[in-house]
């Protein structure tokens, strides 16, 4: 069975920790394209340099700031793909259910620059949601939603949403299916109604799905993702939506300092591997299960 598993080591091993070898170009003055052999060694000085100057640190702390908040929202609103598993699951219908299952399911397949694309043309300031708001004669100018920092954050939770709702929700539903349909049959003949059905049985029995989920939600809680907030940013939002990612990239594709970048991605690596553990113990002195 080793042999069955070994094609998807070799995998997580070439692609999760052959690339950590990189680290070693924080500890450098790495100046593209000069092999790293012929870059000056500077050992911790990035390191040094992120908490020694107070603009560096300034900013850092709103990447923080847009990062945990981020995370936090993204968190707050992990019960929303249980609550659509389990309305979807209620729908009688099967031919409508699953075209309301496809719908949301879709956007999960499209890339970010398509989802960008998708808003840009609904809400730019020539787009559909302006120009039939100023053809009906309720606003004279165009509002600046994309093109502005306001709600930033709740912009960038709804789109997320919007795409990963109805994918979030196919392991909830493949739960519910695995739900012992004598309890509904017991609960139907002691009396109980469809909405009763849903909070004594079906959301209990999806619990310890959720908890995992959100456990390993908290695991990755700095790993926000960069494509989303790459398509998105702009000068007028860049304040709120640099999450560490994307400072990550900025810094090292923009900003010409690889190795700070790559300094401060390894600070990041070693924050989650600490969160982890955290989680994982948490985990184990609460359900008495650990997650790894």
């Amino acid at each position: 069975m080793f042999f069955y598993v070994l094609p998807f080591l070799v995998l997580v091993f070439l692609f999760s920790y052959f690339p950590l070898y990189g680290w070693v170009y924080a500890f450098y003055d790495y100046k593209p394209p000069l092999p790293l052999s012929e870059c000056d060694f500077v050992g911790t000085k990035w390191f040094t340099m992120l908490f020694a100057n107070s603009t560096q640190v300034k900013q850092l702390l709103q990447v923080m700031e847009n990062t945990f908040a981020m995370s936090l929202l993204g968190i707050a609103t992990s019960i929303l793909p249980l609550l659509f598993a389990v309305f979807l699951n209620e729908i009688k219908n099967k031919p409508f259910r699953n075209v309301v299952q496809t719908l949301t399911t879709l956007p999960n397949f499209i890339s970010w620059v398509l989802v960008f694309s998708v808003a840009f043309s609904l809400f730019s300031n020539t787009g559909m949601v302006n120009t039939v708001l100023q053809n009906m004669g309720i606003l004279h100018d165009p509002v600046k939603f994309l093109d502005s920092d306001a709600h930033t954050w709740l912009w960038m939770l709804f789109w997320n949403t919007w795409k990963s709702l109805g994918w979030n929700a196919i392991l909830y539903l493949a739960s519910i299916s695995s739900i012992d349909l004598s309890l509904y049959e017991a609960a139907r003949v002691d009396g109980a109604n469809r909405a009763q059905l849903m909070r004594h049985i079906t959301i209990p029995a999806l619990m310890p799905t959720f908890f995992v989920l959100l456990m390993l939600s908290v695991a990755n809680f700095l790993n926000n993702g960069m494509d989303q907030y790459f398509v998105f940013q702009n000068a007028f939002n860049k304040t709120h939506i640099q999450v560490l990612d994307l400072y990550v990239y900025n810094i090292g594709m923009t900003g010409n300092s690889l190795s700070l970048a790559t300094a401060i991605s390894m600070m990041k690596s070693v924050v989650s591997v600490v969160l982890l553990v955290l989680v994982n113990y948490t985990s184990k002195k609460t359900r008495g299960e650990s997650i790894i």
